[in-house]
């Protein structure tokens, strides 16, 4: 079957799309529209195991090297630890590690809370002035890429490009060579701050990252942009759906909203919840499977290109019962951060920055509500991978 992940009903709404693939088996075969075999993952224990598996490889470098292709990606792009396997990714993985460790990410609280602070005095000054602000450029992105862009060091004044750059690797709908031109022009950006950070090193990841290749060899120069490119890519991207796609599901559930606006204690739970029932990521980056395997009772030949959907296995009836319904007593177990040795390395920092975010907006916006009647109006991004709002106007109510 040809299946539309590319579509615009897809971005909108994943969901009816992938409940349908998943209620023919936890793993289908579907036709992409290039005519080749994919195996889509939508059920919970299949993608679990999916996602833990030696034999699903992510090495894309050995998988397109006798497939010819006609992109142009840069290779900080095409080539980050995302797209490698032990033992360079457990290399990789433990050098940057050691900026989100649960200590690591802790010490960072009061400063999260500081940065917090500015959109949230934007956002209050742009109500009182214009009476209609945008959730998503006013606040939920410029707070975790004002986060990210801390801890690596990025400039004020380049964040704006970044961000803009990182969203267009993610577009569905741009052609193939925007989308590579936008990945050497931030490969070229990181490329340039890492040498201005060499001459005048500072107290960032970075410039850790910088003394393991220049110091101790741990890494390769192209393996330290293509990790730069990486985190600033990723430190930012699914907190900002984090943030987005959580306020919609409590701006258009009264109750809720009244719930953890009134009980603060209730957020790390929501925070979880949110995480599950709109995942910032739809579909998991490529895998492809190095030997025949069997997953979900679907057989998979050797070189099968498999994608593992984290959106539709939170969604699985069989581990969540109603999983359409938004409950904050649900026990954990999405998978939107991974599992597995590819498990996000930030996912404390999102959490951290999710719950500061939440708390900050229910305590200094406690009026907040969407200015159009439920979703059929809002603009959801057009992205395969991702899922997340390209904005979200909202109000403040009388009283």
């Amino acid at each position: 079957m040809t299946h539309p992940l590319h579509s615009s009903e897809f971005s909108r709404d994943p969901y009816p799309l992938l409940a349908a693939l998943r209620e023919r088996g936890p793993v289908q075969r579907i036709r992409t529209d290039n005519g080749r075999t994919t195996w889509v993952v939508t059920g919970w224990a299949a993608a679990r195991a999916a996602l833990a598996d030696g034999r699903l490889s992510k090495d894309t470098g050995r998988f397109f090297a006798d497939r010819p292709s006609t992109r142009n990606l840069a290779p900080a792009v095409s080539r980050t630890m995302l797209a490698t396997d032990p033992p360079d990714h457990g290399r990789l993985r433990r050098l940057a590690m050691k900026a989100f460790t649960p200590a690591a990410v802790a010490r960072l609280e009061p400063r999260i809370r500081e940065l917090a602070a500015g959109p949230a005095d934007a956002l209050a000054a742009g109500l009182a002035a214009r009476g209609t602000v945008d959730l998503i450029e006013e606040f939920a992105v410029p707070l975790p890429i004002a986060v990210i862009s801390e801890l690596l060091g990025v400039p004020e004044r380049d964040r704006a490009a970044v961000r803009q750059w990182s969203n267009t690797l993610f577009a569905a709908g741009d052609p193939d060579a925007v989308v590579d031109r936008a990945s050497h022009d931030l490969s070229d950006y990181m490329t340039e701050l890492i040498a201005a950070r060499r001459l005048a090193p500072g107290d960032d990841v970075l410039s850790g990252l910088i003394a393991a290749r220049d110091e101790e060899e741990r890494l390769t120069e192209p393996e330290l942009v293509s990790l730069a490119v990486l985190l600033v890519v990723a430190g930012h991207e699914t907190t900002a759906n984090l943030i987005g796609n959580g306020m919609l599901a409590l701006l258009l559930d009264e109750a809720l909203h009244a719930a953890v606006r009134d009980d603060p204690g209730l957020l790390p739970g929501a925070v979880e919840e949110f995480l599950r029932y709109d995942a910032p990521l739809t579909i998991a980056t490529f895998r492809y499977a190095t030997e025949p395997m069997e997953l979900g009772g679907a057989l998979i030949g050797p070189g099968d290109v498999v994608l593992v959907s984290p959106g539709a296995a939170n969604r699985d009836p069989a581990q969540f019962p109603a999983p359409d319904a938004l409950r904050l007593d649900r026990p954990a177990g999405h998978l939107s951060f991974g599992h597995g040795p590819h498990h996000c390395l930030g996912a404390t920092l999102a959490r951290l920055e999710g719950r500061i975010a939440f708390e900050v907006l229910l305590t200094r916006l406690p009026r907040l509500r969407p200015t159009e009647a439920g979703t059929d109006a809002l603009i959801w991004r057009r992205t395969r991978l991702m899922r997340g709002l390209a904005s979200l106007p909202v109000t403040a109510a009388a009283g």
